[in-house]
């Protein structure tokens, strides 16, 4: 079936199977930050943003995504670069892999939250697995940065 949605800010249309992801509709469309860690919905690596709330794209349908407005890193790039330098430099991305999910996790919490608590970033990032680091990386990265927009 065909379904209309506005992925990185551009209309689209395209062909889904009534069982098809999100997550495999989004990389064939050439979103290769989303990605596929688990199958089970439990690691974050596929976090996109459905009109501005995160969700997981390998637990939802395509079809589900029709009409609405999907963002992935890829369409984020400029939000994203303003904090990923401070994740960085905290160690907090030594393979990577995770970080896509990480960044749109943050990206999502910042807008909900410009000013969160140690707690609330780490509740808000607690559906994310990172197999390289403790996750303190994550959080002090993200405090820095919070830290350096106060001045």
């Amino acid at each position: 079936m065909e379904i209309k949605l506005k992925l990185n800010g551009k209309l689209i249309a395209g062909q889904a199977e009534a069982d098809t992801v999100l997550l495999d509709f989004l990389r064939e469309r050439g979103c290769f930050s989303v990605k596929r860690g688990c199958d089970t919905s439990n690691c974050g690596l596929c976090t996109v943003l459905m009109d501005g709330k995160p969700i997981l794209s390998c637990a939802t349908l395509a079809v589900r995504a029709e009409g609405h407005e999907i963002d992935t890193l890829e369409g984020l790039q400029e939000e994203a670069s303003a904090f990923v330098g401070f994740i960085a430099d905290q160690g907090a991305d030594q393979c990577g892999f995770c970080n896509p999910g990480f960044v749109m996790n943050t990206i999502a919490l910042l807008r909900e939250n410009p000013d969160p608590t140690d707690d609330e970033i780490r509740a808000f990032l607690a559906g994310n697995l990172c197999r390289c680091s403790g996750y303190d990386g994550q959080l002090r990265g993200i405090r820095a940065f919070l830290d350096s927009r106060r001045g």
